[in-house]
């Protein structure tokens, strides 16, 4: 069965059990400060696994694209990718443990047809710090569904994975307790680290085995679930919600408790053709099939090339037609290095200029099923990437330029660690093709290279320190009590902008902090200190009018037709939106499209005063403001 085909048979099979199909969320989420992507299929859920109400009830399904870079480093083995697709179901108070584990078994058996022998699973030891029971309920349930399908299924308690290493699988084991950095999950990660008032609970995660001729001892130690190499991989992660934890750092059981799972499409259809190499399945076949031929080179003598440039063009492609260009800042700097780094791979295999428009068609034909409010720059996306492979050629010949001169200015003619980072910082030359090409070009680099390329580095972050410290990640610095209100601020700013300077002012950046706000917005003059003192002067009114401060969701086209709704991401948001209205709901001070958070009425607020006023860029003024007791 091929990737497509899981997929369609996931979402079927979901729904006959009950839950509601959700569209996909973007990659780049707005108004949301804790990742630059979209890293998995619970993370636009996260306010209803906290709580709120989902207007599509509480049995929901999905198959989010997601993009997780910390793996980066890693693309090039069979299994690790920067780009994934999650399958995804979720139980908000409803069902639990029970028809969870029962359901998605029958998924992988009966619809997939998966060997029920090749599957393994795991579950949380307990913690007798925190008083959390072993997760022998959900060990049980995993004994029963193995039974009826007459494997007698016998239970391991490993407790670290470092331990399983070296004490390895015992005949007949097939479920196997671990500790909470293997089946525990919170926002956090660990118990220790799970943060307070958040959900959490231990969780269930489901391997297959791919025979015990892919494992190897010497390199990775014994082999059971959680063990490296290339025997085991994970194919699903349940997590089951059922506590809270408490101010004082205890646990406490949730009166409601939810179900969140998640299930990787390309690991799936792996298993499914008995294949440990991701990169062989059907979603990803074609694009190396397209490599071969444009390099003329095979697939299984040039895997780790192959892989990375399969792996980082559909992420690139993803961010392009959603409309992101590259840049030396956040979502834009991870396009650009994804980019960068698989243009470098090609030409490791000789495939010269403009590769792009080629390998890039199997990749959007992948992605035609993805909705146009998800991708709303196909059209574009290929000349985005296009512009960014020659501009980065170009660096690549002048870069080469450079090094030869340096070179040849040394008295000794090595190339230096300072050298180096002179061609990466000032020429966007990269580290790692600099000493390629040395050695390439047979140049001698200094004995000490790289410890001089750290320290010339570390000079330039203690510099850039400062500077960048107010920058954060989706605008806010956190969620704190004073960044939320200049949250709040921020809306009644725009608002003021709106009703007297011009109705067609939109927010064209913002950055908060727990200290001050700052908004950019769309107007072609300095604004004058009566315009400035007119903007403070109604905020400050609607502040101490102490406006209830309201939200609810509504279908996009309502929002935005209906009620009037300002959002300045129309094109990129998903087809339910919450809108969030400051004062009464017939003539409200405003009503805007945002993600929160915020207070509850702009009494809370405090006095609101213009620090400065400037220019950002062409067109885009700066007002920076304060809020004081």
């Amino acid at each position: 069965m091929n990737a497509s085909e899981i997929r369609k048979k996931y979402l079927d099979f979901q729904r006959q059990k009950g839950h509601k199909e959700i569209p996909p969320a973007p990659l780049v989420l707005e108004n949301d400060p804790t990742t630059l992507f979209t890293g998995s299929g619970m993370q636009p859920l996260l306010p209803y696994l906290l709580g709120k109400k989902h207007p599509e009830g509480i049995r929901l399904t999905d198959s989010q694209p997601c993009l997780r870079l910390q793996d980066i480093e890693d693309v090039g083995d069979p299994r690790h990718t920067t780009v994934f697709e999650m399958l995804g179901n979720w139980s908000l108070g409803d069902y639990f443990k029970k028809e969870q584990i029962e359901n998605y078994f029958e998924f992988l058996t009966e619809v997939i047809g998966l060997d029920p022998a090749k599957i393994y699973v795991t579950c949380f030891i307990g913690s007798e710090k925190y008083g959390i029971p072993k997760d022998e309920e959900a060990a049980k349930i995993w004994q029963g569904v193995f039974k009826k399908v007459g494997i007698e299924a016998k239970i391991a308690e490993i407790g670290s994975a470092e331990n399983g290493d070296k004490r390895g699988i015992k005949e007949g084991e097939r479920i196997f307790f671990y500790d909470d950095h293997e089946n525990w999950w919170s926002r956090g990660g660990g118990i220790e680290t799970t943060p307070k008032g958040d959900p959490c609970g231990p969780d269930s995660e489901v391997f297959y085995d791919f025979g015990e001729d892919k494992q190897d001892v010497e390199k990775y130690g014994q082999s059971h679930p959680a063990s490296d190499g290339a025997r085991f991989m994970e194919i699903g992660n349940q997590v089951f919600m059922q506590y809270r934890r408490n101010d004082d750092g205890t646990f406490s059981e949730l009166e409601h408790k939810n179900v969140d799972f998640g299930g990787g499409l390309e690991r799936l259809a792996a298993a499914s053709i008995g294949s440990f190499d991701v990169f062989k399945i059907s979603l990803m076949r074609p694009i190396i099939e397209k490599l071969e031929a444009l390099s003329g080179k095979d697939y299984d003598n040039n895997t780790d090339e192959m892989r990375i440039i399969a792996d980082h063009l559909r992420g690139a492609y993803l961010l392009a037609a959603q409309g992101l260009s590259p840049s030396n800042k956040a979502q834009g700097y991870a396009l650009r290095r994804l980019i960068r780094r698989a243009i470098l791979k090609a030409l490791d295999l000789g495939i010269a200029q403009d590769f792009l428009k080629e390998t890039i068609a199997p990749i959007a034909e992948e992605y035609n099923s993805l909705p146009d409010n998800i991708l709303t720059n196909r059209s574009g996306a290929l000349e985005i990437l296009e512009k960014e492979e020659r501009a980065f050629r170009q660096t690549l010949n002048r870069g080469l330029k450079e090094m030869q001169k340096m070179v040849s200015r040394d008295a000794d003619g090595v190339l230096t660690g300072q050298d180096i980072f002179k061609l990466q910082d000032t020429y966007g030359f990269p580290m790692e093709v600099s000493v390629e090409q040395a050695y390439h070009d047979e140049i001698p680099l200094s004995k000490n290279w790289r410890k001089e390329f750290d320290e010339a580095l570390e000079e330039q972050r203690n510099r850039s320190k400062t500077a960048s410290k107010g920058m954060f990640k989706g605008g806010l610095e956190d969620h704190s009590e004073m960044s939320t209100k200049y949250h709040t601020a921020t809306h009644l700013l725009l608002a003021a902008l709106q009703k007297h300077i011009s109705a067609d002012i939109s927010q064209k950046g913002s950055n908060i902090t727990p200290e001050r706000m700052r908004l950019d917005f769309n107007v072609d003059h300095k604004l004058a200190p009566e315009e400035l003192a007119k903007i403070e002067d109604q905020v400050n009114e609607w502040i101490s009018a102490d406006l209830p401060v309201e939200f609810a969701e509504y279908d996009k086209d309502y929002a935005r037709d209906e009620l009037q709704a300002h959002g300045s991401f129309w094109e990129r948001y998903p087809d339910r939106v919450t809108v969030y209205t400051i004062g009464d709901s017939k003539s409200p001070a405003s009503r805007e499209v945002c993600g929160g958070p915020h207070v509850a009425h702009t009494g809370e607020l405090g006095k609101f005063k213009i620090k400065k006023e400037e220019s950002s860029s062409a067109g885009v003024r700066r007002i920076k403001a304060i809020l004081e007791n």
